[in-house]
């Protein structure tokens, strides 16, 4: 098991570690600030420092088959590091922290339409969410006014964790009807944003909501009957 320093400080962009192992499947760290690709958030990348100095490119971060084994997957042809050697992993901060904006943001967007989310996605400062909002009309300009009224209102981000029987004890806290919370492990992590909105996610995010940014409601799809996409930009 790996453990996920980036659950407790989504802001953290170095960190020492230790190897665990190394081979054709990916770089094994016994701590990681690298948040390993799930929940419609993509892998980070960024690099692995060596001892002697050498950086090793990282070009996806995924987790292995057991769902708790962090993979760090390195760029084509590149050396790898020994069991046992202290490293130091960077992130590319750049690209990470246009996520956590995009991902709280899109947290937001669920309190603006509170329907159950059939799918979405995280990208660099843009997301999407698919809502079965039934025959209820969604405006562009509507949405875009409420999601930024929150944006605006400087509510803080928060984590807790509750266990699995509180969990399934509170079903209403789970909106994502195609991503499932991992539960079995004893516990579940809830992301709160003050007074708006609280669900599972284990997903990196801003501190407060004014670090979002404005947002754009750019298009609403239709992708079925009840079903709708909204995709937003953040600027």
């Amino acid at each position: 098991m790996t453990e996920k320093l980036f659950l407790a400080d989504a802001y953290a962009r170095e960190a020492q570690a230790q190897v665990v192992s190394a081979d054709a499947r990916g770089i094994v760290l016994d701590a990681t600030i690298f948040y390993a690709q799930g929940g419609g958030q993509p892998g980070d990348i960024g690099e692995i420092v060596l001892p002697d100095g050498a950086i090793i490119a990282i070009a996806n971060t995924i987790y292995d088959a057991d769902k708790q084994t962090i993979l760090h997957i390195p760029g084509e042809g590149a050396r790898l590091p020994s069991p046992g050697d202290r490293v130091t992993a960077r992130l590319n901060w750049t690209l990470r922290y246009a996520r956590m904006r995009a991902h709280t943001a899109l947290h937001l967007l669920t309190a603006v339409l509170p329907y159950p989310v059939t799918g979405g996605s995280v990208g660099e400062s843009e997301g999407r969410l698919d809502f079965d909002s039934g025959d209820a009309l969604l405006d562009k300009a509507d949405i875009e006014q409420k999601l930024n009224a929150l944006i605006a209102s400087d509510a803080a981000t928060s984590t807790r964790w509750i266990s699995d029987e509180e969990l399934a004890a509170n079903p209403g806290l789970v909106k994502t009807l195609s991503v499932k919370p991992p539960m079995g492990g004893g516990r579940v992590r809830l992301v709160a944003i003050e007074g708006i909105d609280l669900q599972p996610c284990g997903g990196t995010h801003v501190a407060r909501t004014p670090e979002i940014g404005r947002a754009s409601v750019t298009q609403i799809e239709k992708k079925g009957k009840i079903n709708r996409r909204v995709r937003i930009v953040l600027k």
